[in-house]
């Protein structure tokens, strides 16, 4: 009788856990209307989407990727959720929050090795005046929003604009990257106005028939004008601004045409694929901060597969090379931009049905890349990493 041969034992292989935190500010938002009231889970599905699609090729490497989500009110202090996060061994942080919130953690995590990917705050201060070396930004500013609109409306020759904005700090930010597009694109804003918020009921039977008599009032007595931008960020007005206007003139910025990180109805360059798998973990569409997360989970996934390593320091310095790219299903591969840590990415304009355009716009060229025509460039910045 035969002994039976023994097969060799194949050694498991050593499983690397690469840990990733979602810090997010979190509480219910109002909007003039319901169909625009953001998910509860928006931006956390879309960095689970990515986690799911790093431990598709992590298994292959013996990477297991994690996320931890925590969540504080918009006022409150996020540095005893970010101390709890890095204390389970968290080198990559997700963070949702104000610019406040989000200044008050990027110097102890430099001190901890920690990077952090900004995919919530519009701000330009935080890639300017506030930039930091080991803060990197996924969702685009303001002066981008801003000028991927204005280039549209350059190129579609309306030039004339009339601006209506809010009385709330995001409100006049978003207002003055309007102002600084038209500057800079060739356009005119022939007249400003400021929307009050007076505090009253957005949504009551006699509100609507206030608001359908009012705002005609409000914009009749601007001067001929193509465009009428709206810059309110904090939803007071802005929804009911479209088709109550007193001229019949379009409506773009914060309503009607908006200019956007991403657009839950794009399917060019690959979309479709993301839109599916998204919609099957979630049960609803992507949205721009979606996009921005699952973006950043993307980068460490990346970096992690190409060193391969779960280094963090070997993932940093990659993530930070002259050569490091990201595909995002937006025609390009997106690159950072060295003075600030910015993403270049391009800006989708659309309604709440179809992607309209998207920017850069043809026509608009730039020495080093036609993205680097979005937002602040590297002559003008006044980032010193540190």
């Amino acid at each position: 009788m035969t002994a039976p041969v023994n097969k060799p034992v194949k050694p498991q292989q050593q499983v690397s856990q690469i840990r990733l935190g979602y810090l997010r500010a979190y509480a219910p938002q109002l909007a003039l209307s319901v169909l625009d009231v953001p998910p509860r889970d928006e931006g956390v599905v879309g960095a689970n989407v990515a986690i799911g699609d790093n431990n598709t090729t992590g298994a292959f490497l013996g990477q297991k990727f994690t996320l931890d989500v925590a969540e504080v009110k918009p006022d409150a202090d996020i540095i005893p959720a970010f101390k709890e996060m890095i204390a389970k061994g968290v080198l990559y942080i997700l963070a949702d929050l104000s610019a406040r919130q989000l200044l008050s953690i990027v110097d102890l995590a430099r001190e901890r090795g920690v990077l952090i990917f900004n995919v919530g705050a519009t701000d330009d201060s935080l890639r300017e005046e506030e930039c930091r070396a080991n803060v990197f930004h996924t969702a685009p500013t303001r002066t981008m929003l801003a000028d991927g609109l204005a280039q549209y409306l350059i190129w579609k020759q309306w030039r004339r604009w009339a601006l209506v904005y809010g009385s709330h700090e995001p409100d006049k930010l978003f207002a003055e990257a309007l102002r600084r597009a038209a500057t800079r694109f060739g356009g005119e804003i022939v007249a400003e106005k400021e929307f009050t918020d007076t505090g009253t009921a957005r949504r009551t039977d006699t509100g609507v028939v206030q608001i359908q008599r009012q705002m005609p009032v409000f914009t009749q007595d601007f001067p001929d004008y193509d465009v009428l931008l709206v810059a309110d960020e904090s939803e007071v007005f802005g929804t009911y601004v479209p088709f109550r206007i007193w001229s019949p003139r379009p409506v773009a910025g914060t309503a009607g045409l908006v200019p956007s990180a991403w657009h839950p109805a794009s399917e060019q360059w690959g979309g479709t694929q993301i839109q599916n798998r998204f919609a099957r973990a979630s049960g609803r569409r992507m949205l721009s901060k979606d996009m921005a997360a699952w973006t950043a989970v993307r980068i460490v996934g990346e970096a992690a597969t190409r060193t391969p390593s779960a280094d963090p320091g070997a993932i940093a310095a990659f993530i930070r090379a002259d050569d490091f790219s990201i595909a995002a299903f937006k025609g390009q591969k997106l690159t950072f931009r060295k003075w600030n840590r910015q993403l270049r990415q391009p800006i989708f304009l659309g309604d709440g049905r179809s992607v309209v355009s998207t920017s850069p716009q043809e026509g608009f060229l730039h020495q080093v890349s036609e993205l680097d025509t979005l937002g602040i460039d590297q002559p003008e910045t006044r980032c010193a990493l540190k």
